[in-house]
């Protein structure tokens, strides 16, 4: 699993570009947003929740670009950083979205 594949950005990211991308990419793949594909939005929608936990967080980045996600989480990197546990992909979206609705439609057509 790559993180930046799965968010659609580049390695040279920043924060602002990771963002972003994660809130385009969990809105698209939102379980809710996907009610004839749940099993597959759910499944897409946890990677793309764990890879912005990963990326932006810039130590958990620094270990990942290192040693890849197994760095994180079988202790290849344990000197630097003691083992990681992916938190509740709804947590990290309501972290990030707060309290904007996030299925709002900004774009509404004029008449």
């Amino acid at each position: 699993l790559d993180y930046y594949n799965v968010l659609e950005i580049a390695q040279t990211a920043n924060e602002g570009e990771i963002k972003k991308a994660y809130r385009k990419m969990a809105l698209k793949w939102h379980p809710d947003k996907n009610p004839g594909n749940k099993e597959e939005a759910e499944a897409k929608f946890k990677e793309i929740s764990e890879a912005y936990e990963v990326l932006s967080d810039k130590e958990k980045r620094e270990i990942y670009n290192k040693y890849g996600k197994n760095g994180l989480t079988n202790g290849q990197a344990q000197a630097h950083f003691n083992h990681f546990t992916f938190r509740d992909p709804f947590d990290v979206f309501r972290e990030v979205f707060e309290s904007m609705d996030p299925f709002v439609d900004f774009f509404t057509p004029c008449l």
